[in-house]
């Protein structure tokens, strides 16, 4: 069977992504497979680039197809803080409460028209030397007043997507993953990922 590299060891997101990756025939591995491959330093300044960085570097020492993302919240009112900054918003040991503690604190008195967010992320797909594709996918929502529920991770307690009276934390895990930014950006790579499992020879 041929094989997917994640280049993620952190477990929310595998979580995520293995049932959203599914429905194609490929043994899926993370970088937990792979201890020599070090962690990437994101300090590109978009997501784009965090990603590709990420894809980049573990496919050059895994040599196989390697998927990589990077994913954050964008508020509109604080010109689209935290973006690429959202898993260390509050410091680089931040943990995801220290992150939703301080957005909160920096939209105190924020009337809820004000406060709509988008979380986003972009996929970077590496299925051989020289080749990438990227994709992209986003779910629109408000950022609640205080935190709501003890489900998913990061900015899911206070993160109330559009159209719904549940925040991600508050929400059944199978709903969450049909709606949010990752599951699309996964649903807009996932041509290229097919076209790679169904090949008769690796690009």
């Amino acid at each position: 069977m041929k094989q997917l590299l994640l280049a993620t060891r952190n477990k929310d997101k595998i979580d995520e992504l293995l049932p959203l990756l599914a429905g194609i025939d490929m043994e899926v591995l993370t970088l937990s497979d792979f201890p020599q491959i070090s962690e990437t330093v994101e300090d590109a300044d978009s997501f784009e680039g965090n990603a590709l960085k990420k894809a980049r570097e573990a496919f050059v020492i895994a040599r196989i197809p390697t998927l990589a993302d990077d994913s954050g919240l964008e508020v509109h009112y604080l010109n689209r803080e935290p973006g690429v900054y959202s898993s260390r918003y509050a410091g680089p040991n931040a943990r995801y409460a220290d992150n939703c503690k301080k957005l909160l604190e920096k939209l105190r008195g924020v009337p809820p028209r004000r406060r709509a967010a988008q979380f986003r992320c972009v996929v970077a797909f590496i299925p051989g030397d020289g080749v990438h594709h990227l994709a992209e996918g986003t779910c629109p929502g408000v950022i609640t007043e205080s935190p709501r529920g003890n489900g998913g991770f990061g900015y899911d307690p206070i993160f109330l997507p559009t159209g719904y009276r549940a925040t991600f934390a508050e929400m059944d895990f199978t709903l969450k993953n049909t709606l949010s930014h990752r599951a699309k950006a996964i649903q807009n790579i996932m041509p290229a990922l097919r076209r790679l499992s169904e090949a008769t020879i690796l690009p």
